[in-house]
């Protein structure tokens, strides 16, 4: 055994209080953190990674919001009408009615704050179209609008003063009596130990995509954090199962495998085409072609490559070369980039090779719509951590003015619980549990390797509950579940002169398995095909499944009835077929 490292108790534990804090440092947390500066509440936000570098900066295409300065007769029932129909009727109104009507107003926030929105030469926000919405609604800038919501809130949370800590791995939430008092976590480059005591914690720490082998996600984000920290701290996870696969994610590489060829590279009049040279999307939806929902475009995708009909490296060919080149240069300049950089590829002259990606949770953390409390008192979730505004299909744009509207409503909501604590009451127990856990870790010296059960997990979600499922794989994948479950019982944790990570990737395998049992057992107990979630043994959609599957722990699975749909907004949904959908 070496004896600096395995003496865990030496470590400094270094104690912060605060009114709220804020875990993940993305679109939602920042936006969440602005709004409690601007109130005059004391806030903390903390991250694993570089605030500059959050995920919310890889979102391209855009923000939606029902503003009408392209098509006059848009209105915020018609985004509600248009986002509850592609949900599959499995998003909950009372969340789509709040977004919605709340979204004009989160775009004049991001204004107020500087955001550099495209505008016509009127000064109007620019908007377009994005797949299967009724009106163009999705404000841009290029095709950077995440990196730039992150660049403009980063600069407004500096304005207030807000504190960061980037270098911060949460570990745990602390709660007691069903109410929580804190977080407790590490510095990843010297191994700190953090006891932050808070009145309210807000959870923007992502969502699971990272669990499987081909995703959007880089590494180390988007393992499940947010499941397993809730989970703990006595909440519920709804519709872990659904999970958007991206229609267009990168063949190569292999190390940047799954990155993000933007939805905008089809808005703009990219084409679809098989290994033969075949425009395939008229099999699956001849009407709106490649500017269907993403659902239906990954599937069909899936479908020609599983039948054989792939390319050489197993995609099909997104092509936007017979676009003229300034079209690419303005209004695609990062896929350019992108290709560019990672292939060497010239998009203004060749096609790129793609195939479905892991990209979006649209399931996660169970939340009340009207404040995204999640039922234990003083714990929120925001962002991609929560569920209830996409159900089994997300609309391309609805991610990023999600953030906006509840990162406002949420961070008013934590001031005003935090305002009306008689007391903070602590659990030197539960604080006991979070610190044992991470000296646990770091003493582990066992055989097994961190990394290759973290590859072994992303391995059998792909195998095995990957954009088409059956019952006989679930099952298959539960089983290898376990067998990985148990090796990770005897991980070694090494960390060195280069910092904690080795602990981080400990932590963020912990997460990764129970994203993917709740992943798993719902998408056994969903026997049915709607939206993103294919069951080829069950091809058909159950009316008796139009319920939230709502997981807390290992084997509990319950199913939710969802509110009625208002009748001024059911009015406007017009039907969308599923005949056809899945032709496996």
């Amino acid at each position: 055994m070496h004896a600096p490292k395995n003496r865990p108790e030496h470590r400094p534990e270094h104690r912060i209080a605060t009114s709220v804090l804020v875990i993940g440092t993305g679109g939602a947390g920042l936006r969440a953190a602005i709004e409690l500066a601007e109130r005059g509440v004391s806030v903390l936000a903390v991250g694993k990674r570089p605030k500059a570098d959050a995920h919310t900066a890889l979102a391209a295409g855009g923000i939606n919001a029902a503003l009408a300065t392209m098509d006059p007769e848009d209105t915020w029932q018609q985004h509600a009408a248009d986002t509850l129909k592609e949900s599959y009727l499995l998003a909950d109104p009372r969340t789509v009615q709040i977004i919605t009507e709340g979204a004009e107003r989160g775009i004049e926030d991001l204004v107020r704050y500087g955001m550099p929105f495209a505008r016509e030469e009127d000064g109007r926000i620019s908007q377009r179209f994005f797949g299967a919405h009724t009106h163009r609604r999705t404000a841009y800038a290029g095709d950077y609008t995440g990196l730039e919501i992150q660049r403009t809130l980063i600069n407004r949370a500096a304005q207030l003063a807000v504190p960061v800590l980037d270098t911060v791995y949460v570990t745990r939430i602390l709660v007691r009596d069903n109410a929580v008092f804190g977080a407790y976590g590490f510095d990843l480059d010297d191994g700190t130990r953090y006891v932050i005591h808070a009145d309210a914690v807000i959870l923007a720490a992502g969502g699971h995509t990272r669990i499987w082998r081909r995703t959007s996600s880089r590494r180390d984000e988007n393992t499940g954090d947010s499941f397993r920290l809730a989970v703990l701290a006595g909440g519920r996870i709804r519709d872990a199962e659904l999970v958007q696969f991206h229609p267009s994610g990168l063949i190569a590489p292999e190390n940047a495998a799954g990155t993000l060829v933007s939805e905008a590279a089809r808005g703009e009049g990219g084409i679809l085409r098989n290994g033969h040279g075949e425009r395939f999307m008229s099999r699956y939806d001849p009407e709106r072609m490649e500017l269907s929902t993403r659902d239906r475009v990954a599937l069909a995708a899936y479908t020609e490559i599983k039948q054989g009909r792939g390319t050489e490296h197993g995609g099909v060919w997104l092509d936007v070369s017979h676009l003229p080149r300034e079209t690419i240069m303005t209004r695609l300049p990062r896929v350019y980039q992108t290709l560019l950089e990672l292939q060497m590829l010239d998009i203004t002259r060749e096609p790129i090779e793609i195939a479905p990606t892991a990209h979006y949770s649209m399931g996660g953390v169970w939340v009340r719509p009207e404040d995204h409390g999640t039922g234990v008192d003083g714990l929120y979730a925001i962002g991609e951590a929560a569920s209830g505004l996409h159900g089994a299909n997300r609309l391309g744009g609805n991610s990023l003015i999600e953030l906006l509207v509840f990162g406002r409503i949420v961070g008013q909501a934590a001031a005003e619980y935090s305002a009306g604590l008689d007391a903070q009451r602590r659990s030197a127990e539960a604080l006991g549990e979070a610190r044992a856990e991470v000296d646990r870790l770091l003493a582990a010296d066992g055989p097994e390797n961190v990394r290759s059960l973290q590859r072994a997990l992303r391995d059998l979600m792909t195998e095995h509950a990957g954009v088409v499922r059956d019952e006989s794989g679930l099952l298959q994948g539960l089983a290898e579940l376990a067998a990985v479950e148990a090796r990770m019982a005897d991980v070694g944790v090494h960390p060195d002169l280069a910092g904690f990570q080795d602990l981080a990737h400990a932590f963020d395998l912990e997460s990764a398995a129970l994203a993917a049992r709740a992943t798993i057992e719902t998408a056994l107990e969903r026997r049915e095909t709607r939206g993103c979630h294919n069951r080829s043994d069950h091809p058909d959609l159950d009316p008796a499944l139009q319920v939230n599957l709502v997981w807390s722990g290992p084997g509990s699975v319950e199913r939710q009835s969802i509110p009625p749909v208002p009748a001024e907004i059911a009015a406007l949904m017009r039907e969308v077929s599923t005949a056809g959908k899945l032709v496996e």
